[in-house]
């Protein structure tokens, strides 16, 4: 039996758009077995991989191991190294409390999970920076696949590739989840990744933070989130983020926090104006909830591309979050929340 554990992720954290990612206390959990006995017969599957699922999502997430997006990822790693399926009687039970499409990592977490599955099964002996390269020929914005496979507050780049790298068909893409393109088995042995793809730093995190998640119960694509944004952006917001983002690093790392100076660093002009639309009370909350009107809130921002609201904060969590969850009721949304702290470890692989 082999447990694989990866934890959820928000991106962006106000200014640091596709830069900084944290991993946060929600965790996808992968329990594989691989049956070795030949007493009892055995029913075969597809790629010799059977699939059970609970959680988020749990209608509509595929079953197939080549429509899956964990499986997808797996078989694309094990392609790459000359192994074309699973091994006999694999079965996989997903347990997934991520929510799908609300901006905290669902698909980084799938993809993150995919590569250690393939790594475990076909024994690869793959280390997690080599592991991330596989990550990100996938999930091609390190932010979230990062912050899950390394745990903790990460500031995250990616190296420049040649365009013909990333064309491949037998790549499975994450970024137009919930139909994944690419990964297709073209009976061709995929080309291996470069080596060194992405890199990253961790960041201190102060012990008295904690993230509030207030995550609406609609779903924004990434791709859509996407789609609003410009191609081109003024010198001005520019510079307006990259002075927000130089500060926040720290001052998310000191004991006590500076409520003030946190608020004012998780502001940004790069993402989350052109995505108020996708988000109905979005502008809003941004602007009413401060650290002078919510005692204990350090800042507060879109979880990746949203609808999920992330607020920091040091106390007085639930009255932070009922009254953005009150707010949203009087769009006709309603919301849950999750308290949650970073995951400082990352992704997990346990064999028993």
């Amino acid at each position: 039996m082999i447990t694989i554990k990866v934890p959820c992720s928000s991106a962006n954290i106000g200014p640091g758009f596709d830069v900084v990612g944290l991993s946060l206390s929600i965790w996808l959990s992968l329990q594989v077995n691989i049956t070795t006995t030949t007493n009892t017969p055995t029913l075969t599957y597809p790629l010799n991989c059977k699939i059970t699922y609970e959680g988020e999502g749990a209608s509509h997430v595929p079953l197939a191991a080549d429509a899956n997006l964990i499986t997808r990822t797996a078989l694309y790693v094990l392609k790459c190294h000359g192994q074309r399926t699973f091994p006999p009687t694999t079965h996989i039970h997903i347990i997934n409390p991520i929510p799908l499409g609300r901006g905290l990592g669902s698909s980084g977490a799938a993809v993150v999970a995919g590569v250690l599955l393939a790594n475990s099964v076909g024994k690869l002996g793959l280390s997690k920076d080599r592991m991330m390269d596989y990550c990100l020929m996938i999930e091609r914005h390190p932010d979230n696949v990062m912050a899950a496979m390394m745990g903790g507050f990460v500031g995250t780049y990616l190296k420049e590739l040649d365009p013909v790298d990333m064309e491949r068909k037998e790549i499975p893409l994450a970024e137009v989840l919930p139909e994944p393109a690419g990964g297709e088995d073209t009976g061709l042995r995929p080309p291996a990744p470069p080596l060194g793809i992405g890199h990253y730093i961790k960041f201190g995190w102060a012990k008295e933070i904690k993230a509030v998640a207030i995550i609406p119960d609609f779903e924004v694509p990434t791709a859509t989130a996407r789609g609003v944004l410009p191609d081109v952006y003024s010198r001005k917001d520019m510079i307006f983020n990259l002075q927000r983002l130089a500060v926040l690093t720290t001052a998310l790392t000191r004991s006590p926090p500076d409520a003030e100076l946190i608020f004012q660093a998780m502001q940004d002009k790069v993402h989350q104006p052109y995505r108020k639309n996708l988000i109905p009370g979005l502008p809003e909350i941004l602007a009413s909830v401060t650290p002078q009107s919510h005692p204990g809130l350090l800042g507060i921002c879109l979880s990746g591309a949203g609808p999920t609201i992330l607020a920091l904060a040091t106390h007085n969590f639930e009255h932070i979050a009922e009254m953005i969850m009150t707010r949203f009721k009087q769009e006709g949304i309603t919301c849950r929340y999750e308290l949650l702290e970073p995951a400082y470890e990352g992704a997990q692989v346990i064999e028993s």
